[in-house]
């Protein structure tokens, strides 16, 4: 059995050292990115709009995703944390926008962040190459007994 390759990736931020994470995990072709807020990283500006939140924490999470050479297209799973259950159908109507055709395994959650100031927080999980596989499409019967 060989061992995978474990790629730990730190953005510098306080919190990475205070709480002891990493934005990215990736283990082999598994990237693994932190639960991912609205702010830019570089001007340290979190708008008050969630849209424009959840726009900024794309731009986040595409870098981030970039940096240890994959895409959007490759996100198997996604969980999106929206806090004010008032914002969630335009911030969804935004993120499906942004999965369009990538249609990842999602989990949308509102229960309250690290502060008022956050509207949106968005965590992933990709798979290298993902994006360029050929997908399979099924619909099931949920509903039915087995």
């Amino acid at each position: 059995m060989t061992t995978p390759t474990v790629l730990k990736i730190k953005t510098g931020s306080i919190y990475e050292e205070k709480e002891s994470y990493s934005r990215i995990v990736a283990v082999d072709n598994w990237i693994f990115v932190s639960n991912t807020a609205g702010r830019n990283y570089k001007t340290r500006e979190m708008s008050t709009d969630p849209i424009e939140q959840a726009k900024q924490c794309f731009v986040n999470i595409e870098g981030a995703l970039a940096s240890v050479g994959a895409t959007l297209k490759d996100v198997v799973r996604s969980c999106v944390v929206i806090p004010n259950p008032a914002d969630a159908p335009a911030v969804m109507a935004f993120v499906g926008e942004k999965f369009r055709n990538v249609d990842p395994a999602s989990t949308v959650t509102c229960p309250p962040l690290g502060g008022p100031d956050y509207k949106v927080e968005i965590e992933v999980t990709a798979y290298r190459g993902a994006g360029a596989a050929t997908a399979e499409y099924r619909k099931v019967d949920l509903s039915a007994t087995v």
